[in-house]
């Protein structure tokens, strides 16, 4: 799934041919994109509408139109954004036309991607509040936010950081990413986790989306730039898909484990394992799910 640098890489590209060109038509081709609303009447606001500017909230790309009216878009697992293909390619869900004769379209195999059209800022604001918590890059992305969010939770530390409504836009990759260059084992709960180790955290977080935004995003599926070019970061991974090979920082083996139903991958040298209230280190679960049995003493 698309995750914020991904879905920043498509706002930065799109937004020169975007902003102030008018939508002359809207084609809706699927119904369930824009479920619970008749794609019909979407499509009839759509057609005319000014696009004002392009931004983005966690993983949703915010369309500011004309009229205070606001789309989000959610591409999900597959949905992919080109301009200007020669044709639409199979799975085309929605076709933009433009003023000045361009064309986006929206292609989306697995139809997991929306498209919610919300009149007024305060809709907008009451959509995403309900639905993702607090932005990394801004100055309410502090290790005290994040320590307080946590505080007595038992969960796995990578789960609560994949909770969108805790953090804004943080995925499996970068999650994975992240907690690598804090230290952190991916299955420490989060409520165990240190002021300081809160403080790498955070900056983990922004450090690993950077280097994801900076390389255009990670294309190791569905992810295509809006020319239909692959993203760069997947060549940058540090631990993410990298089972079986050295450790960048110790030379260690990197393990794929699974936290929260996710494929994970750690550096248990870099990231020591959590230790259980006995004392004991925990045994992470396997890729297959079962947990590691101790030796017998």
């Amino acid at each position: 799934m698309p995750e914020l640098p991904e879905v920043e890489t498509i706002r930065r590209q799109l937004a020169p041919h975007l902003t102030g060109r008018t939508i002359t038509r809207a084609q809706l081709l699927d119904p369930r994109w824009t479920r619970p609303d008749p794609p019909a009447a979407v499509a009839a606001e759509l057609g005319g509408a000014v696009v004002e500017r392009l931004e983005r909230a966690g993983k949703y790309l915010v369309w500011a139109l004309s009229g205070e009216r606001y789309l989000l878009m959610h591409l999900r697992m597959t949905g992919t954004l080109l301009f200007d293909p020669p044709a639409p390619p199979l799975h085309t869900r929605v076709l933009l036309d433009l003023d000045d004769g361009h064309r986006l379209i929206y292609v989306d195999p697995r139809r997991f991607g929306t498209g919610h059209l919300l009149h007024g800022a305060d809709a907008r604001d009451e959509y995403l509040n309900a639905r993702i918590g607090t932005e990394p890059f801004t100055p309410e992305f502090t290790p005290e936010l994040l320590r307080g969010l946590g505080r007595g939770r038992a969960a796995p530390v990578k789960a609560f950081i994949l909770d969108q409504r805790r953090v804004a836009g943080v995925g499996n990759i970068y999650a994975d990413e992240a907690l690598f260059r804090a230290g952190i084992h991916p299955l420490r709960p989060a409520g165990r986790l240190s002021g300081a180790d809160w403080a790498r955290l955070r900056d983990g977080i922004e450090e690993a989306l950077s280097a994801g935004i900076q390389a255009k995003g990670a294309s190791i599926d569905d992810f295509r730039h809006i020319d239909g070019a692959r993203g760069s970061f997947q060549d940058l991974f540090l631990v993410h898909r990298r089972a079986g090979r050295p450790c960048p920082r110790c030379g260690t083996g990197i393990r794929k484990i699974v936290v929260g139903g996710r494929g994970t991958y750690v550096c248990e040298r870099c990231q020591p394992k959590p230790r259980s209230r006995s004392g004991r280190p925990d045994a992470p679960r396997t890729q297959g799910g079962a947990a590691k049995p101790r030796a017998a003493r």
